[in-house]
């Protein structure tokens, strides 16, 4: 029993479970700090994360948690869309006042974020984990850039127990929405998501195929392909 204890001791001070693995870190603090920071439509408030001590709090649970083998996949992969979408938000409001994230020098490469010692760049967690490990295309419509071009930051958090509904809910929402993707059956004027990244959808058939499977209106698989101009600017404030 005492064995037992100090096991339970040693987990909650290092993070670690008694079964040896890192603990999978609680993402209710980010949830709600997204209900109430960031609307139905993604406008984020930058102003109220800056001040708030639970945002920085949820930057040091998910900085002293890197997903290891007793994860599950789901578990992973919820944690990296959470963390790449919290390091966006902290680099926002460390670098304030912007008009764009691109206003930051070389944002997407910059190595400042800390995972148990680890160094990684917003690029490093999107194309070097997400992309080649998850082999997801949904992944693109979960994380979020900080523009107004990009998928909206969804108001709550991702789970492990909800990863595969917020996905196909954010999907669904991104390609019917008018302001970034115009669907017309044989011409698709469509997000630059579809044109950088089209060997990813390519995965599930090709960009037409995967924009018919969730479009609310029918898409020649054959349609021809256009491609709107990306809007950089803040998506929020």
């Amino acid at each position: 029993m005492k064995y037992l204890l100090l096991s339970l001791v040693i987990s909650l001070s290092t993070g670690l479970s008694v079964s040896g693995g890192t603990a999978v870190p609680d993402h209710s603090t980010w949830n709600s700090l997204l209900q109430k920071y960031v609307s139905e439509a993604g406008v984020v408030n930058y102003s109220a994360f800056k001040t708030n001590k639970e945002f920085q709090n949820y930057i040091l649970t998910i900085s002293g948690s890197h997903p290891d083998d007793s994860w599950s996949r789901d578990q992973k992969m919820a944690y990296w869309i959470n963390a790449y979408n919290a390091f966006t938000v902290k680099l926002i409001i460390d670098n304030m006042p912007l008009r764009s994230i691109k206003d930051i020098e070389a944002p997407w490469d910059r190595k400042f974020i800390d995972i148990e010692g680890n160094k990684y760049s917003l690029n490093s967690i999107e194309h070097e984990i997400l992309r080649p490990v998850f082999k997801d295309p949904r992944i693109h419509f979960a994380v979020n850039c900080a523009s107004k071009g990009c998928p909206p930051l969804l108001n709550s958090a991702f789970t492990a127990e909800n990863l595969n509904n917020q996905l196909e809910l954010v999907t669904k929402s991104f390609i019917n929405n008018p302001a970034h993707n115009q669907l017309n059956g044989d011409k698709l004027k469509v997000s630059q998501i579809f044109n950088w990244f089209a060997d990813d959808f390519g995965i599930k058939g090709g960009v037409q195929q995967f924009i018919s499977r969730y479009s609310k209106v029918e898409v020649d698989s054959n349609a021809k392909l256009l491609f709107n101009d990306y809007d950089w600017s803040l998506n929020g404030k």
